[in-house]
């Protein structure tokens, strides 16, 4: 299972491990994060009674991935919040053309959360938005909200001079 680390020059570091596995069957994605370590550290936003499609999930703490296909410049973004809340964003280029990804109207996820970890499980049908024949570079990331100081920004592959998780370089897992 892939180790995410933080950005090397996040200020402060929450005491946390944070893993993901991905995987794809067909075009069944099967994505698992397991956050472990003092959640009291961190700011985890409450389940929503009515979890929905939201923007601006990346605020706060959040798990995301990436996909796309080689030699493609589109992409997607997925964001999981621990509210249930979701959103999954179409893009042509890098950071061009931004907008909700309507081929899905929902997006149930798992959220299994213990005192000291959190285990968040997604299966998703990718046949609307990319053939089962494509191959796929992914990149699986994590916004981590500490209590104290700055959001943290966590990846499998950090390839910029800042943390940006929409980098190509980054989208170092194959599919």
């Amino acid at each position: 299972m892939p180790q995410l680390t933080p950005f090397s020059r996040d200020i402060f570091t929450p005491p946390i491990d944070l893993a993901a596995n991905l995987d794809r069957h067909d075009n069944i994605l099967s994505i698992e994060y397991h956050l472990h370590g003092d959640l009291n550290t961190l700011i985890i936003p409450p389940r929503a009674p009515n979890p929905t499609r939201k923007s601006l999930l990346w605020e706060h703490t959040c798990f995301e991935f990436f996909l796309g296909v080689p030699g493609i410049p589109e992409y997607w973004e997925f964001n999981l919040s621990p509210t249930g809340d979701w959103n999954i964003y179409h893009l042509d280029n890098y950071r061009q053309g931004l907008r909700e990804e309507l081929a899905f109207h929902s997006l149930p996820f798992e959220i299994t959360l213990q005192p000291n970890s959190i285990v968040l499980k997604l299966e998703v049908d990718l046949k609307h938005i990319i053939e089962s024949d494509r191959d796929l570079q992914a990149s699986v990331t994590s916004v981590i909200e500490p209590r104290a100081g700055e959001i943290t920004y966590w990846a499998v592959t950090h390839s910029g001079e800042a943390a940006d998780f929409h980098l190509r370089d980054s989208f170092s897992l194959s599919l």
